[in-house]
């Protein structure tokens, strides 16, 4: 396997770690120090700054995270897809590179796909009724 960046290493340990029930925990647990320690600080302006500006940095920073490691899901399921699709004798191979088209071609081929769907069912339905 190819070596990894240190961004790409780090947001798999990241997206792993906070994926997890202990870092939930963790979150919940620090929303509990903080709310409890409201009287010990009079809920003062600073008191609520700190939970503010904590969350906000980690929110901002787990976007970019999050957002890498769905990227990569993505786009290692669409190499599998297309593999699939590769592999598949009666498949369309137009179709390997879908992602890549407008928008106005994905609606023109869902609606050729969505009207092939529809004519299944309704053959399927028909062969029912007999």
């Amino acid at each position: 396997m190819a070596q990894q960046s240190a961004f790409t290493r780090l947001a798999k340990k990241a997206s792993t770690f906070t994926g997890r029930p202990s870092c939930f925990a963790l979150a919940l647990g620090i929303i509990m120090v903080w709310a409890i320690t409201g009287p010990l600080f009079g809920f003062s302006d600073t008191w609520q700054l700190v939970i503010n500006t904590g969350t906000t940095i980690i929110t901002f920073l787990m976007v970019f995270l999050i957002q890498s490691t769905q990227n990569r899901d993505t786009e290692a399921m669409q190499i599998k897809l297309d593999e699939l699709i590769r592999v598949s004798r009666r498949a369309d191979d137009a179709l390997l590179d879908l992602e890549e088209l407008e928008e106005a071609e994905l609606d023109a081929l869902r609606a050729r796909y969505e009207d092939m769907a529809r004519q299944a069912r309704d053959a399927r339905d028909g062969r029912r009724m007999r």
